[in-house]
């Protein structure tokens, strides 16, 4: 039987409208941030899309150790919770450490578990008992059956609020596929399956002490999914992808999203 989720007003699942997740991979200045927050809000206006707002407080698991993260859990969060509250609008980040939990749980109306650590019992368990929705992001290592195992955990702790993001495979070194298969696999979980069609195109540690991308290929990816029935998309945006701080090789430029979304709702509408 398939679980409705809701996110405030946003209800996620089968028969229910494509949810856009977007944002930018990281907090670089407040500025910047609730610019692309703003816009991404009036674009899914136009369209009648629900968003979810993304960005990351801190990128624990960048390539370099000298890599930009982000502005910490305590500024970054401050700015997640003033564009939420102004805006209006639901806000997701991810949580490297157990530590962080409670004060992401404060602010997050959806808490991720990075694709590295979702086979990371405790992270996991810690993460389901917040009692925020739990947004999984299926580790590159992962079979689509094996993220069963992942939901477990999560419903032992009482939590059935859940999200599976599929994010690609590793196809040998620094590439990775996309297995279309794999999205009728999950959803036999019973929850929503969400794709993340800009760090599928990701080229992993690529060019050295930074991931490299191939971001002309997210849209074909997002049509293809949104054609093979997910309930929700996930895309990182920036307003200069070759100038971001974080993925931007992989990021869609924000001018571009509008005709991207509305090729997508007329998708999803056509199958529901």
């Amino acid at each position: 039987m398939a679980n409705l989720i809701n996110i405030g007003n946003i209800t996620m699942g089968r028969g229910t409208p494509l949810v856009l997740i977007s944002g930018p991979c990281v907090i670089e200045d407040y500025e910047t941030t609730r610019e692309i927050a703003a816009s991404l809000k009036e674009i899914t206006r136009k369209l009648e899309i629900p968003f979810i707002f993304k960005a990351s407080y801190d990128k624990a698991n960048r390539t370099s150790v000298t890599a930009f993260r982000g502005p910490g859990l305590t500024d970054g969060l401050k700015m997640l919770e003033e564009i939420k509250n102004e805006l209006g609008i639901p806000v997701l980040s991810d949580v490297h450490r157990i530590s962080e939990i409670p004060a992401a749980a404060r602010v997050l109306d959806i808490i991720q578990i990075p694709a590295f650590l979702c086979r990371q019992t405790d992270v996991i368990l810690e993460v389901a008992r917040a009692g925020k929705v739990v947004n999984i992001k299926k580790g590159q290592f992962l079979a689509p059956w094996d993220i069963a195992n992942v939901v477990e955990k999560i419903t032992s702790a009482g939590n059935r609020r859940i999200l599976i993001t599929e994010r690609g495979t590793m196809f040998g070194y620094n590439n990775l596929v996309v297995d279309f298969r794999g999205f009728m696999i999950m959803r036999q979980t019973g929850y929503p399956v969400v794709f993340d069609a800009t760090h599928s195109v990701q080229l992993p540690g690529g060019v050295g002490q930074s991931s490299g991308g191939q971001r002309e290929y997210a849209p074909i990816l997002a049509r293809a999914a949104v054609a093979a029935g997910v309930d929700g998309i996930f895309m990182e945006v920036h307003k200069n992808p070759d100038q971001a701080l974080c993925d931007g090789p992989n990021s869609l430029k924000l001018d571009t999203i509008y005709d991207l979304l509305s090729q997508l709702k007329t998708i999803h509408d056509s199958i529901t």
